[in-house]
């Protein structure tokens, strides 16, 4: 098997070598194509000729040559910029729908000018996803002269925008835009009632920057978009208080990772001691048990600056793979209700969910996309096997001479925290400027704290501070600087030796450059990679080192503190097979995260199909595809969206406990499948027949007022937020057979309800 698996890697590797040879060469050509001699007005009429053949037909790759060669000379006339071959290597792969890994620094925003400007010369528009609002604005702006210069139209969407100013950022020729405002407004889009309210125009061609963040960690999140509600309840809060007098172990369990809770015999005996309600888990307490299970959840295992911090009198979730401030993100409306009252702030419920669709989802609607980012190769596989994207690593400009050194592992938190104090403190004494990522807002401040009373100042960059993020960053490289900073995934500003001061820059390379260090090691190579890549920019030099704990969650949860047997030294540990059993662990724990990814998309790919079947009838009367009358038309695009909004709470409904089905030995999955396509099957009549009598009603009438008095209009108000979903992929894996089963039965029994309680709601 290894040697199958190391000639199928030779062979990807010569594969590659020549496809970088191929780019080679033609870079070498488009360079060749000298156009200094041309005047403005030459190279604006042979911008005009290219999007002429372009829009009669010739073939995009006919034209590349003479596209990026063009590019080129306007970044070097408008911006003083002159591609390096690597950069046009990159920009020939990104055309070939390729996913680049291009080390941090080497100049990914302009790489990414050269396709999209020959991908817009058709005239059906580019967009360039980006990480957040400020880098979609900054490159828009930073990259506009060279679009402006050869007779393009550029924009960026800002969330926060008017109807009218998103829509004419999108028709724009290229289009900066983060992936998740993109995604609500295409939400906002399905449920428009005329096609004037819609910002969108037909997808066609997308670069996705940070592509490992949005496509893999950030893939299966579910965007949503909400009719928001008025209503708020006090209740979580009694439950939150019930959740408060609760003991672990005597109340409660945890399964064997600590990533759930659940109640044993003597808690549920408290639970219902303490709300009078007789026993729990009869089906008219069904409310009573989900309520109290989420209290205890938020209660137990989401910790106050590290998931989440409170800002401004509100709950902002912090994402896991970035630690920033996660925007517009909630968990699940009962679970954030509960987070809440934990944390004794007035909670609105939420309103029903209008329609979703993943990230992984949204970029599919895309005919050809492409992604960069500094650390694909480690996921290349996932890359391949989701999204049929192959990743082609192009070469660094200069040799990369940063120096990683072998991790430094300590029996315990406080031995590391001691040897990282020192070790900076030591490293701080000859000025040479360091970066510390942590894994949390928790540990940032008190690393930050420790140093303080070592009297070494420091920046500290996370949730609570992200506004100043890019300041911060670009002086985190100047002499004596010291930054403390949560995962660096998404930045998108390099770190320059001396701060981009030259005399400066010289002085810290003598030292040896940034000094990255790591507080502990993620689940994923990759965004250790991320920090890593930090030093080491443009043949710098530059050095990287971590620090780890056994009593680090990853370490405790694969169990490796168990081998050394409760010993306890300030000194770091020295045995080899360590360092090997944790770089073991982080394959283990990123192919466990792959194939939860796959199971996930399991039970979303089927609910998109259906989507998209019953949103392609709803274009086509939208755009008046069908004849018809304008009341009918509005009737029918009304019953639409409530019946499909209908059937995403029954979706819901069904996945909340369909793993349950293993117990009849059945599979989840395929259960699911079976459940929700005959939900589905039952839309179309549903539909017609509500059109039918409410058109009775209407007795033709094709008066706006009227539809108005009938209640034939979008919600008065929406909202559009992202779900935390893997608070609970196992929430209740680990229940007692006794619970399992009377869940189970009461499960069966509002099942078989349900198609009572639908038709109940026309």
């Amino acid at each position: 098997m290894n040697i199958a698996v190391k000639l199928m890697q030779k062979f990807k590797d010569r594969v590659t070598e020549n496809k970088l040879k191929d780019y080679q060469d033609k870079a070498e050509l488009i360079r060749k194509r000298n156009l200094e001699a041309w005047d403005d007005g030459q190279l604006q009429a042979e911008s005009l000729r290219l999007q002429k053949e372009a829009k009669s037909g010739t073939l995009l790759d006919e034209l590349l040559v003479d596209a990026y060669a063009l590019v080129c000379e306007a970044a070097k006339r408008k911006l003083g910029l002159q591609p390096y071959e690597v950069q046009i290597m990159a920009a020939i792969a990104l055309h070939e729908r390729f996913l680049i890994e291009q080390h941090t620094g080497e100049g990914k925003t302009l790489s990414a000018v050269m396709p999209a400007y020959l991908n817009a010369l058709t005239g059906k528009g580019v967009h360039v996803l980006t990480f957040n609002d400020y880098l979609a604005k900054r490159d828009a702006e930073w990259m506009g002269p060279i679009y402006r210069f050869l007779g393009l139209t550029i924009n960026s969407v800002q969330a926060g925008m008017s109807l009218s100013e998103k829509r004419e950022a999108y028709a724009a020729d290229v289009t900066y835009v983060t992936a998740k405002e993109a995604g609500f407004d295409y939400l906002r889009d399905t449920i428009a009632l005329d096609e004037a309210d819609t910002v969108h125009r037909p997808f066609h061609y997308v670069i996705v920057d940070e592509a490992d963040s949005l496509l893999l960690d950030e893939a299966r999140v579910p965007l949503v978009i909400a009719g928001e509600s008025d209503s708020s309840s006090n209740d979580d809060i009694h439950f939150a208080e019930v959740a408060r007098q609760l003991e672990p172990l005597e109340h409660y369990d945890f399964d064997e990772s600590n990533r759930n809770v659940y109640l044993n015999e003597a808690g549920s005996a408290k639970v219902e001691s303490l709300l009078g309600c007789g026993n729990l888990y009869e089906s008219h307490n069904s409310h009573l048990l989900s309520s109290l299970n989420c209290a205890l959840h938020v209660e137990v295992l989401l910790k106050k600056d590290v998931d989440y911090i409170v800002r401004d009198g509100k709950i902002e979730l912090i994402d896991e793979y970035t630690g920033r401030v996660a925007k517009n993100r909630h968990l699940p409306d009962r679970l954030q209700a509960a987070l809440t009252a934990k944390e004794g702030l007035q909670s609105k419920s939420g309103g029903k969910i209008l329609g979703t669709i993943t990230l992984q989802h949204f970029l599919s609607l895309y005919p050809k996309a492409c992604g960069m980012t500094a650390t694909a190769h480690a996921s290349a596989m996932e890359f391949e096997d989701i999204y049929d994207l192959q990743v082609v690593q192009i070469p660094p400009n200069r040799p990369n001479i940063r120096i990683d050194h072998p991790r430094r592992i300590y029996t315990h938190k406080a031995a590391k925290l001691k040897a990282l104090v020192h070790e900076i403190s030591s490293v701080h004494a000859t000025g040479r400027p360091i970066l510390i990522g942590t894994s949390s807002v928790e540990e940032s401040d008190m690393l930050a704290e420790s140093l303080a009373v070592a009297d070494v100042p420091c920046h500290v960059l996370n949730a609570k501070n992200d506004a100043k993020e890019a300041e911060i960053i670009a002086k985190a490289g100047e002499i004596g600087a010291v930054t403390v900073s949560t995962n660096m995934a998404g930045r998108g500003v390099d770190i320059r030796l001396g701060g981009g001061n030259p005399m400066q820059a010289e002085a810290v390379a003598k030292l040896g450059g940034l000094y990255v260090i790591g507080t502990h090691v993620n689940e994923s190579l990759r965004i250790d990679d991320q920090l890593r890549g930090r030093s080491g920019r443009q043949g710098d030099p530059g050095a990287s080192i971590f620090f780890v704990s056994l009593e680090d969650e990853l370490m405790l949860q694969f169990g490796i503190d168990k081998w050394v047997r409760g010993l306890r030294q300030d000194e770091a540990l020295k045995e080899p097979l360590l360092h090997s059993k944790i770089s073991h662990i982080q394959r283990v724990a990123m192919a466990q995260n792959f194939h939860i990814r796959k199971e996930l998309n399991g039970y979303s790919d089927m609910v998109e199909d259906q989507r998209r079947i019953l949103y392609e009838e709803r274009l086509g009367i939208l755009k008046g595809e069908k004849p018809m009358s304008p009341s009918e038309q509005r009737v029918r695009l009304f019953y639409i969206d409530e019946c499909w909004a209908d059937h995403l709470a029954y979706v819901s409904y069904v996945r909340e406990g369909i793993h349950l089905e293993s117990l009849a030995s059945r599979n989840p999955i395929d259960e699911f499948h079976v459940q929700i396509t005959q939900a589905y099957e039952q839309i179309p009549a549903k539909i017609n027949s509500e059109t039918a009598n409410m058109l009775v009603r209407l007795e033709g009438s094709n008066d706006p007022a009227m539809w108005e008095k009938f209640g034939l209009k979008s919600p008065t108000s929406t909202r559009t937020y992202m779900i935390n979903d893997q608070y609970l992929q196992n929430k209740r894996s680990s229940w007692t057979p006794a619970t399992i089963m009377a869940y189970y039965l009461r499960k069966m029994l509002r099942l078989a309800l349900w198609p009572v309680y639908r038709l109940s709601k026309f």
